[in-house]
């Protein structure tokens, strides 16, 4: 008996051993807003107080790349051209390269100084280059935020600088730098740690200490001030998932990093992707009235797409299908049908439509005759 009791241990101790323990979920902390967003799903994997208007210092230049890295894919700029700082750029206080006014610069030497050391003389003269002023520019940035569903940001400046209309939010920069990180220009600086400008007269070292430290990092954005406190934006890539972490109004640089590294630990660590089945026996035709056809064939619109769910939990996901019983013609191809819902542990992972299949027109006088006509031929 004390042998069998004493396999059975071993076995359990094994089991628990070779099982890889969940990342804990994230604790509340002082930060005043942080968001875990998978970008190939478009899921929020963590938020607290994710639509919460805060200053985002620095972080704001996520939108100024974004707009430059567009600019360039367009033809608008490109990396060699030469810009020449006006006096209101080397004016720039913070972070700077030390412009001189009349100084010029390639973009690309500007570009490397705002991803890497956040010069924000570097930024302003990007952005008076490419807009024609730095209002202008500042214009751009907002119609692009609302382009992309950025419902809770305002832009006043291209650099961070604190002003009480300036303000973002934790998810908005999620989705910013989402679209930002899908222009592999900046990858290089990105992951750059030290590089110098001007013959080795001037050293960029990069804000972002993640990128010597975490596995997977593809870049990020710091950023500080007085009013904003230590905000940082992260992206990160392992297997099939594409994470971004963000926190707002940390206390110290620190607090920022460690914040970021524990929300895409716990992302890596707890989440997978998942593809969301379907039961087709439950996707029964629906009756059309007046139609040329009585009946219409329900479809998932957007199956196939995947979502994430907790690691190893697959067998507890469940799916709910809600339709009409009866619709009325003439019904479109892609008319809205019903939902399909996942869910697990009463959360939802994934939401599609269920639409139409096909058309079908509606019932009159001359399709009728024409239906009556083929049938008595048949015969």
């Amino acid at each position: 008996m004390k042998k069998l009791i004493s396999a059975v241990t071993a076995v359990f101790i094994i089991l628990f051993t070779l099982t890889p323990a969940a990342e804990a979920s994230p604790a509340e902390t002082s930060t005043k807003a942080k968001i875990l967003y998978e970008v190939n799903t478009g899921q929020v994997i963590f938020s607290q107080n994710a639509d919460q208007k805060l200053p985002m210092a620095s972080v704001t230049k996520v939108m100024s790349l974004l707009l430059w890295a567009e600019d360039i894919a367009e033809g608008k700029l490109a990396l060699e051209d030469k810009v020449k700082a006006t006096s209101y750029a080397s004016s720039a206080e913070g972070s700077v390269i030390w412009l001189n006014a009349g100084e010029e610069m390639t973009a690309a030497e500007l570009l490397e100084a705002v991803i890497i050391s956040s010069a924000n003389d570097a930024c302003i003269a990007l952005a008076e280059h490419s807009a024609g002023s730095e209002a202008q520019f500042v214009k751009r940035m907002n119609e692009r935020a609302a382009e992309l569903g950025m419902k809770g940001t305002r832009y006043t400046n291209c650099v961070g600088f604190d002003d009480s209309g300036h303000y973002t939010t934790a998810r908005d920069i999620a989705i910013a730098t989402a679209e930002l990180m899908k222009h592999e220009i900046y990858r290089g600086w990105m992951l750059t740690w030290l590089d110098y400008l001007r013959g080795g007269e001037t050293q960029l070292v990069n804000t972002n200490k993640l990128i010597r430290t975490y596995d997977g990092i593809l870049g990020g954005k710091t950023g500080t001030t007085d009013n904003a406190g230590c905000c940082l934006t992260a992206c990160a890539e392992r297997g099939e998932m594409r994470l971004i972490a963000v926190t707002l109004g940390c206390e110290n640089d620190s607090e920022r990093f460690a914040t970021v590294k524990e929300l895409l630990d716990y992302g890596f660590g707890s989440f997978e992707k998942y593809t969301p089945e379907i039961d087709y026996t439950r996707l029964a035709p629906i009756k059309v009235t007046r139609g040329a056809e009585d009946k219409i064939e329900p479809i998932i619109k957007n199956q196939g797409v995947d979502c994430i769910i907790k690691k190893g939990r697959a067998a507890d996901v469940k799916y709910e299908y809600t339709f009409v019983e009866q619709c009325e013609a003439p019904v479109k191809k892609g008319q809205f049908l019903g939902e399909y819902l996942v869910t697990l542990d009463g959360a939802e992972v994934f939401r599609s439509e269920i639409v139409a299949a096909n058309d079908i027109s509606e019932m009159n006088f001359w399709l009728c005759l024409k239906m009556i006509f083929k049938e008595l031929i048949s015969m």
